[in-house]
């Protein structure tokens, strides 16, 4: 293989690589796998894909460079052939409420356009067509007006426009025009302000100022002839004390006589003043407060503090004499438990009756009194879709226009499928076909891609804060496939998460049309059926952390399973597999939910186990995750009292007394600074600080526990305030970051230092990896247990204070898990895990299984959503919905043992289980 066809690196030695040499075919589609944690995205992400963009930053100007993020030169000796990089990362998606689907893949920018130029207007009120309007009936509608009545002729000129508009100004003047309305407000144009130039402004032309009496007609006539050919066809009426009117000879209901703006992109831009509803100014959802939120405990009162915000007993006092009179109306007391309220009592006191405005309403008011108080009252309201645009998000005259028979909230609510489905179906007339023509060319591509990348089931309208790292990562994946480049380097995390098996065909076909046209296709995965299909195959090991960093193998599928001696060539083979259980445990007790109806769900009643690992399967978008995640954690955390937005619909819970406390344990990291660590997540460290705090050193100095913090004055090292480094700012050349020469980067003062236990101090101690440290700790038997229950998770390797930046999302949640895992019985409670099988070789999947299967063994419940065969496998219940995704799915297809879903011809997943294990055999 030539240097001119590899990317060829030497040397690399960024975080946990062991100064590794490798070339990566270019043009190929190349998998690197590995245990986690042993160096993947390190190489593929941190060396390959940051070099070439750091490259190429270098290469612009210094002062192009300071509005450009700054990033360091990895550790490695040289990298060559590096081509163009583009990264697409698994990372969490943005928590904007104000994208969308649409609006990141840009298709929603074409729909504008497609809905501006082709789509017909009709009226809010009754639902007719709005045709052309006469000059002659504006002019009739305006002298309709209450004689008297003082009013502005005004022409529309610029709205929402950025700029100083100083030439248009200045070209009225010099026809004779005084007066303009600028962002609402009149001027002279001699003494009109400068307007800023990167600020929207709105200005309106003053064309005359008349009041309604006998006569008007003719210079009413002259006027508007005026107004509509400076306003294009548009004008606003201005009453003193009322509201403007816009009229127009373009669109006007006949009926009605509501007149409605001119069709434009930002007509339907949620973003633009233009568009965006004014109750939720386009975000599609409002707060209000959720009186279950506000009184969480129904065996107290009133009286006895039960409404959280009032238990100050003065402020109850306010209302006091309010509410004993709604009390005697709807038959409660002060003293009544909010248990034995009736529905009308319940909503009275919280919605209103008569004079009682409502404890909502009072508190709304509330929300307008500082921010403290803000803060405080916002720990009790919810998010739900607004009441005025019902979550489309456009105001009215933008949701009257359409194409056919979808207005553009209607299309962006259809699946991806069900709406290219519908653009083909279009007609239009020859001469509609010179506009449609290149917009539907361009928006069906781009759907296209949207279902080759396995979203099909999802909708344009669906915000990107809801959607799994995987799902965001295909829709950039599908953005790129539109973009047309070659010759570029792609750089992939785990592609197939949240893909149902049935689904990864076409992933890698379309992974497989990347590499065709010329790109180099770096993938960082654990699934086997992509590792299968690799041109080339990278496999870093042995282990995760430091007993990771080195190149086990690089080369083709074909001689990883003839002749590689690694842990996943053996897995591959056939060689090592993941035990499925010998028994499966039956319950006792269910936990119901009933009337499912949360987005696609079809009106379930399910069914789940206590006291049982129960696996929810389905191809995606079959319902999983609103079943799981916003139904059923959703609505048991509401009756616990936590927080939790958009609860899913549903008629009930049975069997809600049997869980005394829920946890949703994911992969978000354990800590945002590098002062997070393994040691204090899991509560570890203060049992080493009072170890340390009982040395004869510390006793005689006079140390307590927190004398052995990092975080706090008195024990740390000042210089570097326990950070052990310093952050040296350079300018135009990335942040160094340099070692504390005080305390050579150990956090502590010499002071503290000088205290030993065992002859180590207790910056040693956090240096050590988890196995050194039960060793090291074999005399404390709680503090062993615990190191013990890390180890069993699989994190022998991690060190106790290794910063949480640096920790992987499987290694974060496995952290998490032990933590829980640390408590001795777990009866009563749910845990919710959403694919914890991400970022996870297939060695470590057998670890995890084990890890739940124990936490099931304390007495806990474990609903887990995947679509790992080895996990479904392992659970003693499977939940199977489909049988498709999106409006094809949200029915339970099958529901039984992993051995009842297998013999279901109806499951798509266990046609897929039976096909796994036929694949391992042949191996």
């Amino acid at each position: 293989m030539t240097k001119d066809n590899v990317i060829h690196i030497e040397g690399a030695r960024q975080h946990n690589l062991k100064d590794i040499s490798l070339d990566i075919p270019r043009d190929e589609l190349v998998v690197v796998c590995g245990p986690s944690g042993s160096g993947k995205s390190t190489l593929a992400f941190d060396l390959v894909y940051a070099e070439g963009q750091r490259r190429y930053v270098e290469s612009l100007s210094a002062y192009a460079r300071q509005f450009l993020p700054q990033m360091d030169k990895p550790d490695v000796d040289k990298i060559e052939g590096l081509s163009p990089a583009i990264s697409l990362e698994q990372t969490a998606s943005t928590r904007n409420p104000r994208s969308t689907v649409g609006t990141v893949t840009e298709i929603y920018d074409f729909l504008r356009v497609f809905y501006a130029r082709l789509g017909i207007m009709y009226c809010p009120k009754c639902n007719k067509p709005i045709a052309a309007r006469a000059a002659d009936e504006i002019i009739n509608e305006i002298l309709e007006l209450e004689a008297g009545t003082k009013f502005i002729v005004l022409a529309p000129l610029v709205e929402h426009q950025k700029g100083t508009h100083a030439d248009k100004l200045k070209k009225l003047k010099a026809q004779g025009f005084v007066r303009v309305r600028i962002n609402g407000e009149m001027h002279t144009i001699d003494d009109a302000p400068v307007l800023e130039k990167n600020k929207k402004h709105t200005i309106d032309l003053v064309i005359d100022r008349l009041v309604i009496k006998e006569g008007l007609r003719g210079r009413l006539a002259d006027s508007v002839e005026l107004a509509l050919k400076y306003g294009e066809g548009r004008l606003i009426i201005s009453t003193v004390g009322g509201e403007d009117r816009a009229l127009s000879t373009e669109s006007v209901c006949p009926t009605c006589k509501i007149s409605l703006p001119r069709l434009s992109p930002q007509l339907f831009s949620f973003n633009s003043p233009q568009g965006a509803c004014s109750r939720c100014s386009g975000i599609g959802s409002v707060d209000y407060f959720e009186p279950n939120l506000l009184a969480p405990n129904k065996g107290l009162s009133l009286k006895s503090g039960g409404l959280l915000p009032w238990k100050n007993p003065k402020v109850m006092e306010r209302y006091a004499g309010d509410l004993r009179a709604l009390g005697k109306k709807n038959g409660f007391t002060l003293d009544t438990p909010f248990a034995e309220f009736s529905e009308k009592a319940w909503k009275a006191l919280f919605q209103g009756q008569g004079d009682w405005p409502g404890v909502v309403s009072l508190l709304e008011r509330g929300m307008q009194f500082g921010h403290a108080w803000r803060d405080e009252l916002s720990r009790y309201r919810q998010s739900r879709p607004c009441p005025v645009c019902g979550g489309a998000r456009l105001k009215k005259e933008s949701l009257s226009v359409r194409v056919g028979e979808h207005s553009i909230s209607d299309f962006c609510s259809l699946s991806i499928w069900r709406a290219l489905e519908w653009l083909q179906q279009q007609e239009f007339s020859e001469s509609q076909m010179v506009v449609a023509e290149p917009l539907l060319k361009e928006l069906t591509h781009r759907l296209g891609f949207m279902v080759n990348v396995g979203l099909d089931y999802i909708s344009l309208s669906r915000n990107m804060s809801t959607l799994s790292g995987g799902e965001a990562q295909r829709i950039r994946l599908a953005s790129q496939l539109g973009s047309g480049l070659v010759g570029v380097t792609y750089v992939l995390d785990e592609p197939s998460i949240g893909l149902h098996p049935k689904d990864n065909v076409r992933l890698i076909n379309t992974l497989r049309s990347l590499q065709k046209r010329g790109n180099t296709v770096l993938v960082v995965e654990h699934d086997e059926a992509t590792m299968r299909e690799a041109d080339t195959l990278i496999e870093l090991g042995p282990g995760s952390g430091m007993l990771g960093g080195e190149i086990m193998f690089n080369g083709s599928v074909e001689k990883m399973l003839g002749e590689a001696d690694t842990l996943t060539a053996k897995y591959l083979r056939g060689e090592m597999v993941i035990d499925v259980p010998e028994q499966r445990r039956t319950a006792e007790r269910d936990l119901v939910l009933e009337g499912v109806t949360t987005n696609n769900l079809q009106n379930l009643n399910v069914k789940f186990p206590l006291g049982t690992l129960t696996c929810v399967t389905g191809p995606s978008g079959s319902g999983k995750s609103s079943l799981v995640v916003d139904s059923l954690y959703k609505h048991i955390s509401l009756a616990k009292s936590i927080k939790v937005d958009n609860p899913g619909q549903i008629k009930g819970i049975k069997g809600l007394k049997d869980i005394e406390r829920i946890v949703a344990i994911d992969q978000t990291p354990i800590g945002r600074t590098p002062r997070s660590n393994p040691a204090t997540y899991t509560k570890i460290f203060d049992e080493i600080r009072n170890i340390f705090a009982m040395t004869p050193d510390a006793k005689k100095r006079g140390y307590k526990p927190g004398r052995f913090s990092f975080n706090v004055r008195g024990g740390r090292c000042e210089a570097c305030s326990g950070d052990g480094q310093i952050r040296v700012e350079m300018h135009f050349l990335p942040d160094v970051y340099v070692t504390c020469d005080v305390c050579g980067g150990k956090r502590y003062s010499h002071e503290t230092l000088e205290v030993r236990y065992k002859d180590k101090n207790i910056a040693d101690v956090l240096s050590m990896t988890v196995r050194q440290a039960k060793a090291f700790f074999e005399n404390h038997p709680t503090l062993k247990r615990r190191l013990s229950v890390l180890e069993d998770v699989g994190l022998e390797y991690i060190r106790l204070g290794q910063p949480a930046t640096t920790l992987s999302g499987g290694e974060a949640q496995r952290i998490k898990i032990s933590r829980e895992l640390g408590k001795r019985n777990l009866p009563g409670t749910l845990y919710i895990l959403d694919e914890p099988t991400t970022g996870l070789h297939m060695h470590e999947v057998g670890k995890l299984i084990r890890v739940l299967q124990k936490l099931v063994d304390k007495g806990a419940t474990v609903i887990v959503i995947e679509h790992n065969t080895d996990v479904i496998m392992a659970a003693d219940y499977v939940i199977d919905l489909g049988p498709g995704g999106g409006e094809n799915g949200g029915r339970i297809v099958s529901a039984g043992t992993p051995e009842e879903i297998i013999n279901d011809s109806n499951s798509v997943t266990g046609a897929y289980l039976v096909a796994e294990q036929a694949v391992r055999k042949s191996s």
